[in-house]
């Protein structure tokens, strides 16, 4: 076995397939492939199952991958950190959200103490955001849902009221704020069942036992918004994911007493490193801006 073998295979695991690793790597495929048969010969064991288009971990090469892939992630954050004057004033995070209206500020004070830092930012679900973390492909991750895995480490560092998104021509849209006897058999745009804000929302709904208008589902926000603008009804945000549009109104509902909880999650094994630890210290201190939380938890407890 050598650290070269182990190379070839931890990134083959990671791209799928030989032909996409050798691309990734600038190398040959047969020279990918012959690595990873050595290391097969020398083990004993088959980590991959061949297919037609790209191959399939094992069980053993699940178990070796989540292996490598804390030995190459701890291996590129020592030369981050060799590289950038000891990692002070950059390095790079792999950030995974299930939105962007809450990482990108979280971010940009995070890029306000290290003005180097570079970083890229994957959108998805939440359990994708789960999933990308816990497969060593994100090393943060923003999610306003609490993951019960016990490999994480999760810490609320925001809440987020709900609110209406209105046209401007709304007689609602005059209103400083709502109560949810006010929006009692109105049409309503929502989005799909999935979605945390219309969970939520519908929490509320039946905690004042309001009954809504006809109703709109939609599987997007901006779908969700165009919907409300051309007048097909209102819907529920909260004001962070409202944005920006001159034809809409953010209305607050002041009896929406259902909140969605943001969370700031890694791998507990890695919660301590500088650049992960400061992640979330600035993800602290932008919801202590917007509000607070209150306090910290590990994944998997309310």
């Amino acid at each position: 076995m050598s650290t070269t073998q182990l190379r070839a295979f931890h990134f083959v695991a990671l791209a799928g397939g030989f032909s996409q690793a050798a691309r990734e790597m600038a190398t040959g495929q047969s020279t990918l492939s012959a690595q990873v048969r050595q290391l097969e010969a020398s083990s004993g064991i088959n980590f991959f199952e061949r297919k037609p288009r790209g191959v399939v971990l094992t069980p053993e090469g699940q178990a070796l991958f989540e292996l490598t892939s804390r030995l190459f992630a701890a291996e590129a954050e020592a030369r981050a950190f060799l590289r950038d004057e000891a990692g002070r004033t950059g390095g790079h995070l792999r950030v995974a959200a299930d939105g962007a209206f809450l990482s990108l500020p979280v971010l940009a004070r995070l890029r306000g103490v290290r003005p180097r830092l570079g970083f890229t930012l994957a959108i998805d679900n939440s359990d994708r955001v789960v999933e990308l973390i816990v497969s060593y492909r994100a090393d943060v991750g923003i999610t306003a849902r609490l993951p019960g895995d016990p490999r994480l480490y999760a810490r609320h560092f925001a809440s987020m009221s709900l609110g209406l998104c209105v046209p401007n021509e709304h007689e609602l849209a005059r209103c400083a704020s709502v109560a949810m006897a006010d929006i009692a058999g109105l049409p309503f745009v929502m989005r799909e069942r999935g979605s945390l804000t219309r969970e939520m929302f519908e929490r509320n709904l039946a905690e004042h036992d309001v009954t809504l208008g006809p109703t709109l589902e939609i599987s997007t926000r901006e779908g969700v918004r165009e919907a409300v603008a051309t007048g097909f009804g209102i819907s529920a945000v909260t004001r962070h994911e409202f944005g920006h549009d001159t034809r809409l109104s953010f209305v607050p509902i002041h009896d929406a007493r259902q909140v969605i909880r943001e969370y700031a999650v890694c791998l507990a094994e890695r919660r301590h490193l500088p650049l992960v630890r400061e992640f979330f210290a600035q993800a602290d201190l932008w919801g202590e801006a917007q509000g607070g939380a209150d306090g910290t938890r590990p994944a998997g407890r309310a």
